[in-house]
């Protein structure tokens, strides 16, 4: 449910907007990532009547629009942030970097203190282990505006330190991946839980990096159970597999959606094209959105 939801505010404000949607499957991981589920994806947004302008399926001058399909375009961001001399190789081990008496970040996330580094040549001609490959991280403030929560200000090194950007095994990560695809499709509006609002930071790098101005983000609250966890497959009853059997029609849902994003008074069954007229994201609520239990 937590994913409809993202999808539908993005959509929304790409409606409302007068913008043009890209559908890009972000299928990195490709041994979780198979291609019945961006099948199904395609059904679930059908169903939703939530349509797209470029993309997987429709096309576009700025295919492919599959991640996996894209390797050996990462491959040359790589090589151009290299001869930038922002990156560098990276050897320690997870354990390692969980070992490590290094701070860690509110979600877990280890905050790198730069242990591979200053490696000379040699030490990294003596590592056996396939290395990671890093970013240097800046010591300054990222600052921008994000379109929900207002202004933000968040230190790349402090919050991060040193990032991946590809990992031991060969394949590129989410922060390389997105901001690259980003720049090349002409990306202006980003819209996404507010779990990544911190993933802002690096990826402000990144688009300097590239030379591109970075698109405005707009940061959504996420949907969570009773207990304030995020909903996740763990909420069968909230899958959209079973909602679908509930809800012939995605009329009802779309309007519940809205409902407790704030954008509707009360849940009335609404069509995603009709929805387009209500919303506003200075309606929109800022705080995560209890749900509690399958929804009638």
């Amino acid at each position: 449910l937590g994913n409809v939801f993202s999808a539908l505010i993005s959509w929304l404000s790409v409606r409302a907007s007068g913008g043009d949607m890209l559908l890009r499957i972000e299928d990195l991981d490709t041994q979780r990532c198979r291609p019945e589920y961006t099948d199904q994806l395609l059904d679930d947004l059908r169903y939703l009547g939530l349509d797209y302008d470029e993309g997987e399926g429709v096309g576009g001058e700025n295919g492919p629009y599959r991640q996996s399909l894209r390797t050996s375009f990462y491959e040359d961001v790589l090589c151009h942030l290299e001869e930038q001399g922002v990156i560098y190789p990276c050897y320690c081990s997870r354990d390692e970097l969980h070992a490590a008496s290094a701070p860690h970040a509110s979600d877990g996330r280890v905050i790198y203190g730069g242990t591979c580094r200053g490696l000379s040549t040699e030490a990294r001609a003596a590592k056996t282990r396939p290395p990671a490959y890093r970013v240097i991280a800046e010591d300054r403030d990222a600052v921008f505006t994000d379109g929900l929560y207002g202004l933000q200000r968040m230190n790349t090194k402090a919050e991060w330190g040193d990032f991946v950007v590809r990992r031991s095994d060969g394949m590129f990560v989410y922060q390389l991946a997105v901001t690259a695809d980003d720049a090349a499709m002409g990306v202006t509006q980003v819209v996404r839980g507010r779990d990544l609002l911190t993933s802002v930071a690096p990826q402000l790098q990144l688009y300097r990096l590239y030379g591109v101005r970075p698109p405005t983000f707009y940061h959504i609250p996420l949907l969570v159970s009773s207990d304030g966890r995020r909903l996740s497959k763990r909420d069968r009853d909230l899958d959209l597999g079973v909602l679908r059997e509930r809800f012939p029609s995605a009329e009802p849902l779309i309007g519940h959606l809205l409902f407790l994003a704030g954008l509707l008074p009360k849940a009335e069954p609404l069509s995603a094209r009709e929805a387009v007229e209500v919303f506003s994201w200075d309606k929109m609520r800022r705080t995560d959105i209890t749900v509690d239990g399958p929804l009638r």
